[in-house]
């Protein structure tokens, strides 16, 4: 009889491949996610990388029937399969493959991308000549330079040695005066008109005290002379930006397109330009890194599809600030009396189903409710008491960043009030005792002890209502951000932070772009680097929470409960 091994096998424990499946399930999450952070960052980051310029001849042929140029010049942006498989492509039975060039010059050709087949090419090559001109407005300009038209002096052709530094030096001074008119327009001008609407509001006001018996003249008097000052002011500052802009009109930059078209730019339209072929690779990479502080620091033009994003980050950051300090006292303060004060009972337990119910209400409802409550009823009141001499205009009737952030902070409270909870919860009961062994009183004790203790996990509510606050669109689109505000509610000019104000939202700006684009092609890149930096600013707000809850937590440690 051959031998039979009977000894028992070690048994495997109950759940264990629960727990594998749990662990794989965390591994593909995660994957996922950094994947997506991936690609986000990669996209965006291109946008700012200063691309080859290619120059094709066409064959003719199906590509150019349409009557397009037969030479094209631009940025290969993608080279991808034919969607449709043509019946004329090669009989090798691979699919045949087309450029995305970017081609600029929206002016010159109407769109600024262009497919073309790779099989209907004949020639490429990369001239070095070619210049790519950033402009105010259609977008950039891809061409070869033919002169420089300057005010009283002979045309310097592209071929002088002197060309490129005279380019150079009127760029400068063009973006000097354009610097300039905008500080007369918005900041001088600004000021002057806003001063002058403040005179026509009491203007208004002193109609119903002269209707009432009141003796005015004087104050009229004192009006009309402040008047006639603030608009003199006004015309010598106006004199002053017409000048500005002539001068921009002086200078013209000529570029031909390869089709033989020469095109004429004035020099005031030239924000930046560059010789994409002739960069080396540190160049290219100081290039890099020029055109993202741009993107950081600078307003956006044309349709949101060029330019920066400075306004949207800063009226991010601004609400955010702002909601977080409106949400933490009123979340903090309604579960210290849930958790401390309140008797418990089926009334408590309501009021939490309530506000755990509240988390999952979609957040389109808040922007509705703001919009009634805070913008038309809380507004209108605060238009009727405090601003009646503006009206019908409204003030605060309409919506503006303290409503947005009023609105968001409702939304986010019970995050707030279940985490507070769940921290006073988790404060050692033995602090508790030993406080009110020593005389302390049970608000001194909440105050002293349980509070300190329970400051990190507070915190972490927060953090978490900052991220959904930061990231939320649907309510803002109702109650204050708009497409475009490069004015800053933040500023110098009394009461120096405007909360009436409208204002931009990275989050909407990335809506806008993606689904309200005139030009699909051309805001892409621009989706993926405002996507980067949304999720960047949202990650420096929870490092700087998270760094703060850390403090506190080495500081009020209770280890010894």
């Amino acid at each position: 009889m051959p031998w039979i091994d009977q000894t028992p096998r070690a048994r495997r424990p109950a759940g264990e491949v629960w727990v594998w499946f749990t662990a794989m399930g965390l591994t593909v999450g995660l994957a996922m996610i950094l994947g997506l952070l991936a690609v986000v960052l990669v996209n965006g980051l291109r946008a700012f990388w200063p691309g080859r310029v290619v120059e094709i001849t066409l064959r003719e042929g199906p590509a150019t029937a349409t009557g397009g140029p037969q030479r094209l010049a631009g940025e290969i942006v993608r080279e991808q399969v034919k969607p449709v498989h043509t019946l004329d492509a090669p009989g090798s039975g691979q699919r045949p493959r087309e450029w995305q060039l970017f081609l600029g010059n929206k002016d010159a050709y109407g769109l600024a991308f262009r497919f073309v087949d790779v099989d209907q090419i004949a020639t490429r090559e990369q001239p070095r000549a070619v210049i790519r001109i950033e402009r105010l407005e259609y977008g950039p300009a891809l061409g070869f330079p033919v002169a420089l038209r300057l005010k009283d002096r002979p045309p310097i052709p592209a071929d002088a040695p002197e060309f490129r530094a005279e380019l150079r030096r009127v760029v400068a001074e063009a973006a000097q005066r354009r610097a300039e008119l905008r500080r007369v327009e918005k900041r001088d001008i600004g000021r002057i008109n806003q001063r002058l609407a403040r005179l026509r509001l009491r203007e208004r006001a002193l109609e119903r005290e002269a209707a009432a018996g009141r003796d005015v003249a004087a104050e009229r008097g004192r009006i009309s002379a402040e008047q006639a000052a603030l608009q003199a002011d006004y015309e010598r500052l106006a004199t002053r930006a017409r000048a500005l802009r002539a001068a921009q009109q002086e200078h013209a930059f000529v570029y031909r397109l390869t089709s033989g078209e020469e095109r004429q730019l004035p020099v005031g339209q030239i924000v930046d330009f560059y010789f994409p072929n002739e960069l080396t690779g540190g160049q290219r990479l100081a290039r890099f890194g020029r055109n993202l502080v741009a993107f950081l620091t600078e307003e956006p033009r044309e349709a949101n599809t060029e330019g920066g994003i400075f306004p949207a980050i800063f009226g991010t950051f601004v609400m955010t600030v702002l909601m977080s300090v409106a949400v933490t006292p009123l979340g903090v303060l309604a579960a210290i009396y849930l958790r401390e004060y309140a008797r418990q009972g089926a009334l408590v337990r309501a009021v939490r189903i309530a506000v755990n119910n509240l988390a999952g209400v979609p957040s389109i409802v808040f922007g509705v409710f703001g919009l009634g409550f805070f913008v038309y009823v809380l507004g209108g009141t605060v238009d009727a008491l405090l601003f009646r001499d503006a009206l019908p205009t409204p003030t605060f009737g309409t919506g503006g960043l303290l409503w947005a952030s009023l609105t968001l902070a409702l939304m986010t409270v019970p995050v707030v009030v279940v985490a507070t909870e769940e921290a006073l919860a988790a404060v050692p009961r033995g602090a508790r005792e030993g406080s009110l062994a020593c005389g302390a009183s049970k608000w001194q004790t909440l105050q002293r002890v349980v509070l300190p203790a329970a400051a990190p996990g507070i915190l972490t509510g927060v953090i978490l209502a900052m991220a959904r606050g930061a990231g939320e669109v649907a309510p803002l689109m109702l109650v204050g951000v708009v497409k475009l505000a490069p004015e800053l509610p933040l500023n110098l000019e009394p009461p120096f932070l405007h909360l009436d104000q409208k204002f931009m939202h990275l989050g909407f700006h990335i809506y806008d772009l993606g689904f309200q684009s005139p030009d699909s092609e051309a805001a892409r890149p621009m989706v993926f680097a405002t996507t980067l930096f949304l999720i960047a600013l949202v990650v420096v707000l929870n490092l700087g929470a998270i760094w703060i809850r850390e403090k506190l937590r080495r500081k009020y440690a209770l280890g010894a409960f």
